[in-house]
């Protein structure tokens, strides 16, 4: 496996990475009050830190499964960006989706570090090691649109703890942005360049903490500082960042100083502030990373605003059926994960709590709401 151009260096951040996260904490089992809210204590250590890990959330069968549907997704990926065939000569997956289900990069790379890409919000590129000579030309960074791609995956879009966090923050008419599945092989998984997600509510007279909504991650192997999410604790208060300052002002070195690295075992569940600034370096170690991505807004926050961050319909904006049409995908992910876990307490999703006998999954319901449902997504 490729190391570092300085593993020395590397090492020694790492370290106070690890340092810093013990000394904040903000970890531990979901604990939710009497009134199915999550527990203050942790919400208010998630607005005052702007993420949260959750442990133990996911079982091991569930995340066997999910382990195997992504396993057989990157199998039957193109060879190479927009290819019909996978690797092994076979149509590749999802060709007859709207949105392509694949997004690739070269191995170790930064495929949006200081380009265009997604707002422009990549401002700066990391650092880019050199893969053997023997790695493939691209591999798959993200899958899009799980719930339609693998029956695990719409199940655990609609699992019960997740929602009822989501619920938590965002209040009981909370909406989706967009799902995807982050892969990080190892010696091979590119960078994602040092970004905040939203782009939409910054300059907005009503801006706060929460503006533009929270992402969960449901880890599907043990994270390590060398493959993990990177977040800057607190940032998600304040506004806009110019990250190319904070690099320069750190003398051009991506490692920033404040960042921790969040540490999970398979099975754990992350929260992170869309506000919050956050990255992930070039995975040149010998672990794999898989991250199952949802994230989700405030209804308020996305009802009338224009499409952004990709979504294919720049053009559109967030009226009342988009958003009925997109959050439906939840109701039904509630029943397709109640049928095959039925002794398990399922989520009430209140927008859809006097309509879910319309909702119940099946492969008509599949055809008709969950499939190209993420051409639909609510990016802001």
């Amino acid at each position: 496996m490729n190391d570092f151009v300085h593993p020395a260096e590397m090492e020694t951040y790492y370290c106070g990475g690890l340092a810093r996260a013990q000394a904040i904490g903000n970890r531990g089992p979901a604990r939710f009050g009497a009134d199915g809210k999550l527990h203050p204590d942790i919400l208010e250590a998630y607005w005052q830190h702007g993420f949260y890990v959750f442990e133990g959330v996911v079982f091991s069968a569930e995340i066997g499964e999910l382990r195997r549907g992504v396993a057989d997704m990157v199998a039957r990926a193109p060879g190479v960006p927009d290819a019909k065939v996978d690797a092994k000569g076979r149509p590749a997956f999802g060709l007859d989706f709207t949105r392509p289900t694949y997004s690739m990069s070269k191995p170790l790379q930064d495929p949006w570090g200081a380009t265009n890409a997604y707002g422009g919000r990549h401002q700066v590129k990391m650092n880019q090691p050199t893969a053997d000579a023997d790695a493939p030309d691209y591999v798959v960074l993200l899958i899009h649109g799980m719930c339609q791609a693998m029956p695990a995956g719409l199940r655990v879009y609609g699992h019960p703890t997740m929602l009822a966090i989501a619920e938590s923050i965002n209040g009981e008419d909370f909406v989706p942005y967009n799902d995807s599945i982050i892969v990080k092989q190892p010696g091979l998984g590119a960078s994602v360049a040092w970004h905040q997600d939203g782009i939409t509510h910054w300059d907005a007279p009503d801006w706060d903490a929460g503006s533009h909504g929270v992402n969960f991650q449901i880890q599907l192997y043990p994270t390590t500082p060398g493959n993990c999410l990177w977040v800057v604790p607190g940032t998600h208060k304040l506004g806009r960042l110019d990250i190319k300052r904070l690099v320069a002002d750190n003398s051009g070195d991506d490692r920033l100083p404040d960042a921790i690295p969040l540490i999970c075992e398979a099975g754990d569940l992350t929260i992170v502030n869309r506000q919050m600034l956050h990255g992930s370096f070039a995975n040149s170690s010998p672990d794999p990373r898989v991250s199952v991505t949802a994230g989700f807004h405030r209804r308020r926050a996305v009802l009338g605003q224009k499409a952004s961050l990709g979504v294919a319909d720049q053009d559109a904006y967030y009226d009342e059926q988009r958003i009925f049409d997109r959050s439906a995908v939840i109701a039904l992910a509630i029943d397709a994960r109640q049928q095959y876990y039925p002794d398990e307490r399922s989520f009430c999703y209140v927008p859809f709590a006097d309509l879910m006998d319309e909702f119940r999954f099946s492969e008509e319901t599949f055809e008709n709401v969950i499939r190209d449902y993420n051409a639909k997504d609510l990016a802001i």
